[in-house]
């Protein structure tokens, strides 16, 4: 299963770092996505990983302000989000896509139905 954690109250122009643990399994050959949802908003993708770290997405909203990374010997992934603003604020999950040693691509990694393990959201508030 993923967990995800890191989530919170924050005020504009702050920052947080979410992290997705992995456990039962190995995230070596998964490349992974952090999907968001705001209310009576649909679910969408923020950033994805490939497997090896070698490549990284970015939806245009969060570019320059979000990066992800990986840390496969701690079996984590992390989104360092800066320069937080209001409309960032969802609920945030991470989700693990099977691809061996394979890249990804945007589309890929951003169609929920592509995912084999969703981790619980955490909450992220960006409000003064």
């Amino acid at each position: 299963q993923l967990q995800a954690s890191g989530g919170g109250l924050v005020q504009p122009g702050g920052s947080l770092r979410l992290s997705c643990a992995a456990f039962g399994f190995t995230l070596d050959y998964y490349a992974i996505t952090w999907f968001r949802q705001a209310p009576g908003k649909e679910r969408e993708g923020v950033s994805c990983i490939s497997s090896s770290g070698g490549a990284s997405y970015y939806a245009d909203s969060v570019k320059g302000r979000f990066t992800i990374s990986r840390d496969n010997a701690k079996n984590t992934l992390y989104l360092q989000m800066n320069n937080l603003l209001p409309e960032d604020t969802a609920v945030y999950y991470c989700a693990a896509d099977l691809t061996y040693a394979r890249g990804t691509t945007w589309f890929r990694c951003t169609t929920p139905r592509q995912m084999d393990y969703w981790g619980e959201g955490t909450q992220v508030t960006v409000s003064s």
